[in-house]
């Protein structure tokens, strides 16, 4: 088993809500349960197009059994099944899944790159995640 670190964002919708769904369907995957969520907190849209909504954001700590490709793939179909629709880059979305960290994994493939190459610089990142370490 791995323990990882998620990043949740949302700023579509009933975002509250829109979290909580995310976090019981990724504790109900296979062979993975979240151990701890933090706070949900607010910030300012970062990049993206000017006039979006808010996020709320939060992060978990999760031990899964699940390869880090695999983890992103049940990743990208929670998010799918809860309505985020591709549009353009940082733009708003239902629901934002990210991994964050991944064990001591290092690695940095086309569809992934662990650490997240963004983790340290966006203090709604860090904040979350430093409740959940």
């Amino acid at each position: 088993m791995a323990i990882c670190y998620l990043g949740i964002g949302s700023n579509l919708g009933d975002r509250r809500k829109n979290i909580k769904l995310a976090v019981k369907r990724i504790n109900a995957l296979k062979n993975t349960s979240v151990l701890k969520e933090s706070r949900i907190i607010e910030s300012a849209p970062v990049g993206g197009p000017a006039g979006q909504p808010d996020f709320l954001n939060a992060a978990l700590k999760i031990k899964t059994k699940l390869p880090p490709l695999n983890l992103l793939k049940e990743l990208k179909k929670i998010e799918n099944d809860l309505g985020r629709v591709k549009s353009v880059r940082f733009g708003p979305r239902v629901i934002d899944l990210d991994i964050l960290l991944y064990g001591d994994r290092v690695m940095a493939a086309k569809k992934l790159t662990i650490p997240h190459p963004r983790l340290f610089s966006r203090d709604f990142v860090t904040g979350p995640l430093l409740e959940v370490l």
